[in-house]
């Protein structure tokens, strides 16, 4: 039987080592850390009984994933937490931007940049599934559907133009919109939030959870 060592117990590596296994391949995972997992673990790091995220508070990419949907880790225990709104963001003036679940509710809430909030995450939210087929698989390769991920693909310069909005003005250099290399990341993560909202590990029965409280938010005109 062939082995092989995989050095890092995180996400990608566990993955690394579950394809190995189901190959038949004898497998070996070192870890530093006295706990698996990299930074998707969680622990008590605050105060004792209440679970506090290492890194990631959020997995909507382990959600979309059709690796981890493969692995059939419900059988385990494993249950997700889909709250109905992601996450606030307070402005100065005392109003907020707030992210739902859904791309046409957070477009409301955001008055007269709504139409270009549409623009940029209606058309890639509703072909997700699509789009990680492609995405979410080795580079290498022909494209299941090339026609999507062109324009997926669109130009730095068209985004960069719409993600100007009367509120925010234009972004900065080191923002997504600016980054030609990490802007189609960002913006797959991004359709991944509207998708399967942003996904909270369930705790073990009797272990209290961080539950953040949205601010109140104020119309945008």
């Amino acid at each position: 039987m062939s082995s092989a060592v995989v050095v890092g117990g995180g996400p990608n590596g566990l993955a690394a080592a579950v394809t190995l296994a189901k190959a038949g391949m004898q497998v070996t995972v070192l870890e530093a850390a006295d706990e698996i997992s990299g930074g998707a673990r969680s622990s008590e790091a605050i105060i004792p009984g209440l679970l506090h995220d290492h890194c990631s508070a959020i997995h909507p990419m382990a959600v979309g994933s059709p690796f981890y949907a493969g692995l059939g880790l419900e059988a385990y225990g494993l249950s997700w937490c889909l709250p109905d709104i992601d996450c606030v963001h307070p402005l100065d003036d005392g109003s907020a931007g707030v992210l739902y679940r859904s791309v046409d509710t957070t477009a409301d809430g955001l008055g007269r940049d709504g139409t270009r909030w549409r623009r940029l995450f209606g058309w890639t939210s509703a072909r997700f599934d699509a789009l990680a087929e492609d995405i979410m698989r080795p580079l290498l390769g022909i494209p299941h559907h090339p026609l999507v991920l062109a324009r997926f693909g669109a130009p730095p310069s068209r985004l960069r133009r719409l993600a100007i909005t009367r509120r925010a003005g234009p972004p900065g250099p080191r923002s997504v919109a600016g980054q030609p290399l990490t802007r189609s990341a960002q913006m797959h993560v991004a359709a991944t939030l509207f998708a399967f909202a942003a996904p909270r590990l369930a705790p073990a029965p009797g272990i209290p959870s961080c539950r953040p409280t949205p601010l109140p938010s104020a119309p945008m005109s």
